[in-house]
């Protein structure tokens, strides 16, 4: 249901040089301090511990009131340049500096006082103003990428990484899977047509790494199973088919060769368990696999290079899924339009979506989160 001024997390990854994921970015939209910190307690069991994580409290200025926020221990404040001079900003920095807490200099202008003012850790620009970085005390990161291309210009200018979407656009398109990828959806569909144990493994035997990945996703993904899967037969025997399905489309997923394929895989992931969490409010168990399959593989054009129309021609997916990787028709696509508007440093496409489907943000944030945590678990990079 719709709130009063609700407060809505979005986020970003942040990228390094090589593209491996170094941080993910959470930025909260709030109408002030308090309901902000009230909104991340709420989901303080689900928080992402793997990376650090950039807090971003949007268009408020940073007071000592968020000192009544318990941070966990892989926080990083981000301080925008333009609220240095306030008072309460510099409170807040001093406190947190006494406190051992990291800081973040956002919207910096390379070059300025600001940048190389104190010790920070990173320091964000937007290198849709400006193009290249110049000394600062700390890591450079360039915000408003548009494409994968504009991330190796920002590079050769001086930045040392960047936060952002730029990876899930101009990637290189071909007509046709690569082998290695073909041979995934080959398993992928035996599994799906509940063949013999045999024929699976037969396939499963030809890339040792395959088997390898499979047990190791299973086994890292929190199911709270009481004992460890030691080979695809133990699995199927545990999981049955249908669950299993799943966690093969992790093979697939995680197949990418590209640079940034760590971050396509996170996002791609999180999707899927962000779809598959908030959609069991609409949805019966028996579909929940189905959400999670529709996100994973929203990004696999990407992700293999590949057109979404030829992968899923090789592909025996329910229609349901098809229809909603295709297009805005299928059943799951509100849910996976939902998942796209948490992606954003711009919280009003989420807004929107959240009220079209009359849900609670503050489920959403939760499931969001949890979603990111789920992906960072399964240690893709």
């Amino acid at each position: 249901m719709s709130q009063a001024s609700p407060v809505r997390f979005t986020r970003e990854p942040v990228l390094n040089k090589n593209q491996a994921i170094t941080a993910n970015r959470l930025i909260v939209h709030a109408p002030a301090i308090a309901p902000a910190i009230e909104a991340l307690e709420h989901v303080a069991e689900h928080w992402p511990d793997r990376y650090t994580v950039f807090l971003s409290l949007g268009r408020l200025v940073p007071t000592p009131d968020l000192l009544a926020w318990k941070f966990p221990d892989n926080v990083m404040v981000e301080i925008p340049a333009q609220t240095l001079g306030h008072p309460l900003t510099q409170q807040l920095m001093a406190h947190l500096a006494e406190s051992g807490i990291s800081m973040c200099l956002a919207w910096c202008e390379p070059g300025s006082p600001a940048c190389n003012g104190q010790d920070w850790r990173f320091v964000l620009s937007d290198a849709r103003k400006h193009g290249s970085a110049e000394s600062a005390s700390g890591l450079t990161l360039a915000w408003g990428l548009p494409d994968a291309k504009s991330f190796d210009h920002a590079i050769t200018n001086g930045y040392d990484g960047a936060s952002g979407w730029f990876f899930l656009h101009g990637a290189t398109v071909t007509r046709q899977l690569a082998p290695a990828h073909a041979q995934i959806v080959r398993l992928l569909n035996l599994v799906r047509m509940n063949k013999d144990i045999v024929d699976i493994e037969a396939v499963l035997k030809q890339d040792v790494a395959l088997s390898y990945k499979l047990l190791k996703y299973i086994n890292s993904a929190g199911f709270g199973l009481m004992c460890e899967i030691q080979s695809f037969r133990h699995a199927v025997t545990i999981l049955g088919y249908d669950k299993l399905h799943k966690w093969l489309s992790l093979l697939l997923v995680s197949a990418s060769r590209d640079p940034s394929a760590a971050a396509l895989m996170q996002t791609a992931i999180a999707r899927g368990r962000f779809m598959e969490r908030i959609g069991a409010k609409f949805f019966d168990r028996q579909e929940a696999d189905n959400l999670f399959i529709t996100g994973a593989f929203s990004l696999l054009d990407v992700l293999l290079g590949t057109g979404m129309q030829t992968v899923l021609e090789e592909m025996h997916l329910p229609d349901q899924v098809a229809e909603s990787l295709l297009g805005d028709k299928g059943v799951y696509s509100p849910f996976l339009k939902l998942a796209r508007a948490t992606e954003s440093f711009d919280a009003t496409a989420l807004t929107t979506q959240v009220e079209t489907l009359q849900l609670d943000h503050r489920d959403v944030n939760e499931a969001m989160l949890s979603g990111l945590a789920f992906a960072d678990r399964l240690e893709l990079s």
